[in-house]
């Protein structure tokens, strides 16, 4: 099951049920809207569907409470990097101020000059948990979603630590949908991609990870509780580098689907709201 969050002709946000031509049903490119958050408790079938072309995209999941990121998850992105592989998994976080959907821009501050994508698998996490075992994380996931975990490689460098670098609003881009189907198995086998106007720059499998999505949970839960709609970035594969404003990035997931999203320089985003 794929489930969107979406708005149609600018329309209070909904949750809905997308139908792709691939899957070879009745309503191909459609979505059948539902009523409620599938986070937060049963839904049911409103009865409307709509085409994909029509409505707005949105980020897939608002986390509530956080997006819980993974430094260096992949062997040759570490080395990439000039950085060895930690012998604990290096866990940051980001505001949930930093999500936006699919198509929204990802806005370049003033102070960063060097701005960098890192396509990653996200996981959605969909029950209150605490001290999961491995063995029980699939328990827990609600589902997977594509992200984008954006950061200014410059303010990184010299800040000494990443908030600043990786929590700037737009720095979460994620969507287009929740995948619920897959399993831990499925997910553990996904090709990762990052495109750049097109030009291939990053390509992986989530089978490179040095940890896996079950020691991920299982190790984050180990010290803070995570909530319905928390959100889990498990790593980058080798390749990232630098976006400029004006260029289309587009991250896909295998299995999931394609995020895009155009980066823009803040002080263009700021004329562009006055307007």
């Amino acid at each position: 099951m794929r489930i969107a969050r979406f708005a149609p002709d600018g329309a209070e946000p909904r949750f809905g049920i997308v139908e792709l031509a691939a899957d070879g049903g009745d309503n191909p490119d459609t979505i059948a809207t539902i009523s409620g958050d599938p986070l937060a408790g049963p839904v049911n079938y409103t009865g409307e569907r709509l085409a994909l072309d029509d409505v707005r995209l949105l980020a897939p999941v608002i986390p509530r409470s956080k997006v819980v990121g993974v430094g260096r998850n992949f062997a040759a992105h570490a080395a990439e990097m000039g950085n060895e592989v930690p012998t604990t998994p290096l866990i940051f976080l980001k505001p949930n101020t930093s999500v936006v959907g699919p198509y929204d821009p990802i806005v370049r501050p003033s102070a960063c000059k060097d701005l960098h994508h890192e396509g990653e698998l996200a996981v959605v996490i969909g029950r209150i948990c605490k001290q999961v075992p491995a063995e029980r994380v699939a328990e827990v996931i609600f589902g997977y979603t594509v992200a984008n975990d954006v950061t200014a490689r410059d303010l990184q460098a010299t800040d000494g630590q990443w908030s600043r670098a990786k929590g700037a609003d737009s720095f979460c881009p994620l969507g287009p949908w929740i995948v619920t189907h897959l399993s831990l198995d499925d997910a553990a086998k996904l090709d990762i991609t990052t495109a750049v106007d097109g030009e291939l720059r990053q390509q992986g499998n989530t089978g490179q990870m040095v940890r896996g999505i079950a020691e991920l949970v299982s190790h984050i839960s180990s010290f803070t509780t995570l909530l319905p709609g928390d959100v889990i970035l498990t790593g980058t594969p080798a390749g990232v580098g630098s976006m400029e404003p004006g260029q289309r990035v587009t991250v896909t997931v295998e299995g999931i689907g394609d995020l895009t999203n155009t980066v823009v320089d803040e002080d263009e985003d700021e004329d562009e709201d006055a307007e």
